[in-house]
């Protein structure tokens, strides 16, 4: 019984790891940056994986999608690939997970079972490092321009 219910604690957690890390690539503010001057001339530049937007002080925004793929920079595709690879295997480890669990009829033999859950382990730890390797590829990189003297863009 204690086994059963470590399996259905572990199983809810991965899946709410999967739900976390599936609930950050539409998030808005991955990098935000604003111009303080007069209420008028107020602006926050904020973007994402997928656009930029600027809201100026009266609350209007102006969103603009990435008009290619091929004309982004390459730390954003490669986030945006390691993102999306994340929630992929998490999807796939849940679905392993599922049917290694010993309280599911699905699966086969206890050892079936066993090989099916260790998969599923796997894959979570290759959702996680992917999707730990994806934002903290953007994070280096938003940090390092940051800090940067020679950097001239907005920060």
């Amino acid at each position: 019984m204690a086994s059963t219910a470590t399996e259905i604690i572990a199983f809810m957690v991965s899946v709410s790891g999967w739900v976390l890390v599936s609930s950050t690539l539409p998030t808005d503010y991955w990098r935000v940056s604003s111009i303080d001057g007069t209420v008028i001339t107020t602006a926050t530049y904020w973007a994402n994986l997928w656009k930029t937007c600027v809201t100026d002080s009266t609350g209007v925004s102006n969103c603009k999608d990435f008009p290619s793929m091929l004309a982004l920079d390459g730390y954003i595709q490669a986030c945006r690939g390691l993102m999306i690879a994340a929630v992929s295997l998490g999807f796939f480890g849940s679905v392993f997970a599922l049917f290694g669990m010993k309280c599911t009829k699905v699966g086969g033999s206890d050892k079936a079972k066993a090989k099916i859950a260790c998969l599923a382990g796997i894959i979570f730890i290759l959702s996680g490092l992917c999707s730990m390797t994806g934002c903290s590829l953007y994070a280096n990189k938003i940090t390092t321009e940051f800090f940067d003297p020679l950097y001239v863009e907005q920060k």
